[in-house]
């Protein structure tokens, strides 16, 4: 099953870009250097400047999830005819992530998509891009109480509720379920906290009887879950915020084998091969690559804000016209069924191209 939320204002973006935009652009991963496009000769206020560079910024830069995002951000700046460059830190270390962050904001660039890990920390580097005129698009987690322009998601209170819902049906509404957490990372708390308030306020024959925190850490998620499992023998279901503890809660769950249904967000190779093989519930899948695109096309918009003028003060309140505080990226519920659909080798031989390594 896969359900789909569309952000109206994007989708009206897209559709006065189609007509105008340049079809030559480039990528490059973390070290490389960007190589120039020549865009089209055109007046159309769409085909930017080739000596544009727009920069991804994430941490664990090497998890799969951030893929599709980079690849569709990639062919935006293709159409667009900029440079676009995927960059961050391979650990889950703010502070790393904000010695990359400041190393971009030494080159200059036209804007960052970025995922913040901690909303906080990120709020003083992104309002001091902002002052430099550095536009900075949010995706995935925001850091809402910055100057951030946009922020482009799949809605994570859904995500939460679509998991709730899921498992809940399974289980035929009864029972006891189970949560392993992320605390601290924005979008993984929200996606926690709704699951359980649905749980909570919608069956009422159900109850969250435990919860872990296993940070991303699918070692943890084992032993969490065995743990959980050994003090509640009558656990039906666990759910948590991403794929990597997926992988650790999904293997313990195999190994009771008293039919303990996981379920994560966010997808990777060995969840889809688990999840095909039944040895894992389901999960839900933001639109990464709808992230990627809107992502840069509002970084572009946010760019060039001179050709936004809307109704309203942004010219005396000095804020950028651009300004969108939350775009639906949608999301999909990964089966059995579907699962074939999103694997990333499989989508890059679609698309002809290398990802991020080229």
């Amino acid at each position: 099953m896969k359900t789909k939320f569309k952000n109206m204002i994007a989708v009206l973006i897209m559709l006065a870009l189609v007509a105008t935009f340049a079809l030559t652009g480039c990528a490059k991963e973390e070290a490389a250097t960007p190589v120039a496009v020549a865009a089209d000769s055109t007046d159309s206020p769409f085909v930017g400047d080739p000596s544009e560079t727009y920069y991804m910024c994430v941490m664990v830069s090497g998890v799969e999830y951030w893929f599709p995002v980079y690849e569709m951000m990639k062919q935006a700046g293709q159409q667009l005819g900029v440079k676009t460059v995927y960059t961050g830190t391979p650990e889950y270390d703010v502070n790393k992530q904000l010695a990359v962050f400041e190393q971009i904001l030494a080159k200059k660039p036209a804007g960052i998509l970025l995922h913040p890990m901690n909303p906080d920390a990120f709020i003083e580097p992104i309002n001091r891009a902002a002052e430099m005129g550095i536009p900075v698009v949010t995706f995935a987690a925001d850091s809402p109480n910055s100057k951030r322009v946009s922020y482009i998601t799949s809605d994570n209170v859904r995500e939460g509720e679509f998991a709730a819902d899921a498992i809940a049906a399974d289980m035929g509404e009864k029972g006891e379920v189970a949560v392993l957490e992320n605390p601290g990372q924005d979008n993984h708390d929200l996606r926690i906290k709704a699951f359980i308030n649905r749980i909570e306020t919608k069956y009422p024959d159900m109850e969250v009887v435990a919860r872990a925190a296993t940070n991303q850490d699918p070692n943890k998620a084992y032993q969490a879950l065995m743990t959980i499992a050994q003090a509640h023998p009558n656990l039906g279901g666990v759910f948590m915020p991403e794929a990597s503890s997926g992988m650790g809660a999904a293997q313990a769950a195999v190994e009771l084998d008293t039919g303990i249904r996981v379920m994560c967000c966010d997808i990777n190779a060995k969840v889809l091969d688990m999840i095909k093989a039944g040895e894992f519930f389901g999960a839900i899948n933001p639109n990464q690559g709808t992230q990627g695109y809107y992502g840069m096309l509002m970084l572009y918009l946010a760019a060039h804000s001179e050709m936004i003028d809307p109704m309203n003060d942004w010219s005396q309140a000095g804020f950028n016209p651009m300004g969108m505080p939350f775009v639906d990226n949608g999301l999909a519920v990964v089966t059995a069924e579907n699962a074939d659909f999103f694997y990333w080798d499989k989508y890059l031989e679609k698309r002809g191209t290398k990802g991020i390594n080229e």
